[in-house]
């Protein structure tokens, strides 16, 4: 039947579950599947959910398993009560329905064996689709309308007109079920169906197929700014307290690139957002304020210099309390600290994350307000100036260990010592190596 049902979604040698409501849209779906499966090589199965929604619900039901029944087709058939669990869960019956009736399909191609799901939305749908979604203001994902694969469902009949669906069943004398909620126009979609569209092909009689045609181009389209996306996000990285990736290489790209990028980051670090959101974090990642952070839900996004930081907060890691020192390595934080007495070598220091300290009492903290070091034979500076030069994100300052001896700052990891504090050769001294813990 040359059409635009969609057998080549079906590989040889798999087999299909059918999702069988009992309406015309689903009977058709079944019989064009049977149609196919001989020539295709593959295997059908059916099955119906009750949602209990409907005082005709259970004849519905009764009417798949009959039919199926009578014409030998394998059909599993489960019920459950929708409007009890949305109200459990708090949400509207239409998304619990389709929770309830997308996990049932799940569990019934696992246990009957079968690779795909087939469900009966056509191309009076994707139009449907496309124009709620343009009417809620969506982007060019909503634009693109239904997708004809997503995980292991199918919809062959995409471009199959409701016209096609009548005419075959009535050639074939195929009874079908009506479901009287279609026609019910407090719904939105049913007045998208019954009042919009109708006005939209008196316009155009073509009017739905160019909707249909349309939202392929933009999934085409979509599709290649996504794999653009994708690309960028190679220079993403995950750390302790999120997903990182350089303020430039989102600046670098086209803005329309950039944003999916962003939401795939937020999605990545458990995060959510809407548009607005994604707009906000590219402003972020091309301002000049090395510290500049935006809320969002279920965390923050932040600018740590040059990156742009994805943080749900999970990583978080508070300073540790107030270590004193004794002889031996101890952990402070995301370091290790070892204080072992020697005599002071011919150089006092080797490095800013090894040296000798005169003898004394040192105790390891957080950095206070006021902290000063003197770095070689530089000025002293304070710490937090000290941090800033390098670069080091405010969020962080914290966590980085200070040695404190006679009263005042010693040692800063990461940083060295203050020079004041370093032993003489040949003296008794504390030979410190301060290491960060690889994360």
């Amino acid at each position: 039947m040359a059409d635009g049902f969609r057998y080549d979604l079906i590989p040889p040698g798999t087999k299909v579950l059918c999702a069988l409501s009992g309406g015309a849209d689903s009977m058709y779906l079944l019989c064009r599947l049977l149609d196919g499966a001989e020539a295709g090589d593959y295997g059908v199965c059916a099955a119906h959910y009750n949602h209990k929604l409907r005082p005709t619900a259970d004849r519905d039901e009764a009417f798949v398993r009959n039919w199926c029944a009578g014409k030998g087709i394998s059909l599993t058939a489960e019920r459950g009560d929708v409007a009890a669990q949305a109200a459990a869960q708090g949400i509207g019956l239409e998304e619990c329905a389709r929770q309830m009736r997308y996990a049932f399909l799940e569990r019934t191609a696992e246990r009957e064996g079968c690779a795909l799901i087939a469900t009966g939305h056509h191309q009076r749908d994707n139009a449907e689709t496309v124009l709620m979604n343009l009417i809620r203001g969506c982007g060019l994902k909503g634009l693109s309308g239904i997708p004809e694969r997503r995980g292991n469902v199918i919809r062959p009949m995409l471009a199959v007109s409701p016209r096609e669906i009548g005419t075959y069943l009535d050639q074939r004398r195929i009874p079908h079920m009506e479901d009287e909620t279609n026609t019910d126009q407090t719904y939105a979609r049913n007045r998208v169906r019954y009042q919009l569209l109708p006005l939209l092909e008196e316009l155009n009689p073509q009017a739905v197929s160019h909707i249909a045609a349309a939202a392929l181009r933009v999934r085409e389209d979509e599709q290649e700014l996504d794999r653009q996306a994708a690309e960028l996000l190679q220079s993403a990285a995950e750390r302790r307290d999120g997903w990182t990736i350089p303020a430039a290489a989102l600046t670098d790209h086209p803005r329309p690139i950039a944003l999916r990028a962003v939401g795939r980051l937020l999605e990545r670090a458990g995060l959510s957002g809407q548009a607005g959101h994604w707009e906000k974090i590219l402003d972020l990642a091309a301002g000049e304020d090395p510290s500049a952070g935006l809320d969002v839900p279920g965390g923050k996004v932040r600018r740590e210099y040059g990156l742009v930081v994805f943080d749900s907060g999970k990583g978080a890691t508070a300073p540790p309390k107030e270590l004193p020192l004794t002889e031996g390595t101890v952990r402070w934080g995301g370091w290790t600290v070892t204080c072992v007495p020697a005599l002071c070598p011919d150089k006092a220091y080797a490095g800013p994350g090894e040296f000798y300290l005169r003898p004394g009492t040192y105790l390891l903290r957080a950095r206070r307000e006021g902290d000063t070091l003197r770095l070689g034979r530089r000025p002293k500076k304070t710490v937090k100036k000290l941090m800033i030069e390098e670069k080091v994100p405010a969020l962080r300052r914290e966590l980085f260990p200070l040695l404190e001896g006679e009263g005042r700052a010693a040692a800063l990891a990461g940083f060295g010592p203050d020079w004041d504090f370093l032993a003489r050769p040949g003296q008794e001294a504390l030979h410190f190596i301060f290491e960060e813990i690889e994360t």
